[in-house]
């Protein structure tokens, strides 16, 4: 606020403050008597220079990514949502702010932060793979696959852009295509046990079964405690005969103790498991001696639901 703002605000507040015993020439009068000395009186404001408002914008984005990496979204919001105000012109910002919108589940107000990023520096690579993956959660998989494609044009070498992209073409029917992105996706990140999951849900339902199975040992060395591996493991050695069902309900109540949800058709679906897949892990989580594991993870199964698109 500059001063001769600061300067008017006070004087409009003496103004109010003397009307109800004042007639309007009074006022008149008394507004013409105020001496300098008087406004000299009012408190000095400073405004920062442009290059403090870049260096705060920045701190606080340093901050909000900082935020992001601990899982706070939310507040990660609310600080990038300062950065782009102090910042109005800078990509980045803005694509910080539609990352955290994002993660918490504000959709349509990502949107309008990714638009206006896009506005500011439309050859970013980033921008594009944000607007894909918000397309994918939005439900729709065609724009996705467009967007993602014209951001991999930029930068062929972001394996989570690959990795929704064959998301994208996994729910458009197209799993061929889909697992060749899954490889890609793996073999620029070999950590990304995502993918390599991924990969083998596609190949159990073309038939693959023991390939599927190797890469969702190959995903528990990655990452030991994850559910959704261990229990498409354990059905997947269910589904090979008798000569497994001890490995195989070991797996499903470890896998179930760790995220009960999995329990649920509907859940496994959500996160693209194929028909026979889902139908042989039924009839795995029907055998008497999970029965006791099976109904803890219905009395623990607590499914999102629809993303609050605006908090």
């Amino acid at each position: 606020m500059g001063l001769c703002a600061r300067r008017s605000r006070v004087t409009a507040a003496l103004l109010k403050a003397v009307k109800p015993v004042l007639g309007g020439s009074a006022i008149a009068a008394l507004t013409l008597s105020i001496p300098a000395a008087a406004l000299a009186l009012v408190p000095y404001v400073y405004v920062p220079r442009p290059q403090e408002l870049e260096g705060a914008g920045l701190g606080i984005a340093q901050a909000a990514g900082r935020l992001l990496l601990l899982g706070q979204a939310a507040d990660a919001a609310r600080l990038a949502a300062l950065t782009v105000q102090l910042l109005p012109d800078d990509p980045r910002g803005w694509l910080l702010l539609a990352e955290a919108q994002l993660r918490s589940n504000q959709l349509k107000s990502a949107g309008v932060s990714l638009a206006r990023a896009k506005q500011l520096d439309p050859r970013n690579a980033g921008i594009w793979f944000a607007e894909g993956s918000l397309a994918l959660r939005n439900g729709n998989p065609q724009q996705a696959v467009g967007l993602l494609q014209e951001g991999l044009r930029l930068d062929n070498r972001n394996a989570g852009a690959f990795f929704d992209l064959g998301n994208a073409h996994l729910l458009l029917g197209n799993p061929r295509a889909a697992l060749a992105d899954f490889e890609r996706a793996a073999g620029l990140r070999p950590s990304f046990w995502e993918a390599i999951n991924n990969q083998a849900l596609v190949l159990y339902e073309q038939g693959d079964r023991q390939p599927a199975i190797n890469r969702w040992r190959a995903v528990l060395k990655l990452k030991p405690d994850a559910a959704e591996p261990t229990l498409a493991l354990a059905a997947g050695l269910f589904g090979l005969g008798p000569q497994h069902r001890q490995e195989s309900v070991q797996l499903a109540g470890r896998a179930l103790d760790g995220e009960p949800n999995y329990v649920l058709e509907s859940y496994q679906k959500e996160q693209l498991w194929g028909p026979q897949l889902r139908a042989v892990t039924q009839k795995l989580l029907n055998l008497p001696e999970l029965r006791t594991v099976v109904e803890r993870a219905h009395a623990n199964a607590a499914p999102e639901g629809n993303p609050e698109e605006d908090l």
